[in-house]
């Protein structure tokens, strides 16, 4: 499996098309190789629309036959967490189904065993200097997460013969997805930067993000001297992943919800954007500022 930096170099892409490419493919091979060379990410998913034997389709498929071969619990359990579900509640009344919600005797062995034995799912906790809840799931590999989050539906369109239905759905909903998806892909380049000593806080070992139970505020970034309970909190920070730039207002945000997350300390804690679209001139003046070329890199 190829990484973000890997996947650019194969595929002669930079940038947030670099980025696209990854998560539309989750670095397999099998969509790699039938990705044309230099070929946006888009165009890319447009003309496996009209193939339903498509690799960016069956890749995907075949994994998750593989490993559920039958539609008992774990598969729903799965499925709902790729439908958008992040919470053990929310992740409970999808999976249940008509039933009534997955009880907790069920579900919560479910959730150990997708993310310890087969990881095909990832728990996120939210870092702070407080233990904090609830954790939440996501599909751990890239290309799975975006095709039951999209692309098997535009799958099932593409059978039937309407590639233009399957295109215009993946097109309607990409934005949201890869808004959430980006994340955790953004939080490793941060962790590896710190890592090497190349972020502005040198004591930063930990990256991750901070979400209370109410989901107001989430914070998307945060940088910790350690995890899952820090001692401290060096810096707080925004990803935005669409095709606006950072502008005041989201620094004004930024600056209100990082007072939250326990620990952070406004008089000497930093702030951290990443933004596809860049920064805007009013909103200059933090510590550190990406754009998707650095995701990038920080993967090389």
């Amino acid at each position: 499996m190829a990484y973000p930096a890997e996947t650019a170099g194969a595929l002669g892409l930079t940038g947030g098309d670099a980025v696209d490419a990854y998560l539309a493919s989750g670095g397999l091979p099998g969509v790699l190789r039938a990705w044309p060379h230099g070929t946006p990410p888009m165009e890319f998913i447009r003309q496996e629309c009209e193939d339903p034997a498509s690799a960016l389709f069956g890749v995907p498929e075949s994994v998750l036959l593989a490993e559920f071969p039958s539609p008992d619990q774990a598969r729903r359990v799965l499925e709902a967490v790729g439908s958008g579900d992040r919470t053990h509640t929310a992740i409970a009344a999808t999976a249940g189904g008509r039933e009534g919600p997955l009880q907790s005797g069920s579900l919560s062995p479910l959730l150990r065993r997708l993310t310890g034995e087969k990881r095909v799912l990832a728990m996120d906790e939210p870092l702070s200097v407080q233990p904090g809840k609830p954790a939440l799931y996501r599909v751990r590999e890239h290309n799975l997460r975006m095709y039951l989050g999209v692309l098997r539906a535009a799958a099932e369109h593409s059978r039937r013969g309407r590639p233009d239905l399957a295109f215009r759905l993946v097109r309607r909903r990409w934005a949201s997805l890869r808004g959430r998806a980006v994340e955790p892909i953004v939080r490793q380049a941060l962790g590896m930067a710190a890592m090497a000593g190349e972020l502005p806080w040198p004591d930063a070992e930990a990256v991750g993000g901070w979400w209370n139970r109410r989901f107001s505020p989430e914070v998307d970034l945060v940088g910790a001297d350690r995890a899952p309970v820090a001692r401290r909190v060096l810096f707080a920070g925004s990803v935005k992943w669409l095709g606006t730039p950072f502008d005041g207002h989201d620094l004004a945000a930024l600056r209100r919800d990082a007072t939250q997350v326990p620990g952070f300390d406004p008089e000497t804690g930093g702030l951290a954007v990443v933004s596809l679209a860049g920064i805007r001139p009013d909103a200059e003046g933090v510590g550190l500022a990406w754009n998707a070329g650095d995701v990038v890199a920080a993967w090389g």
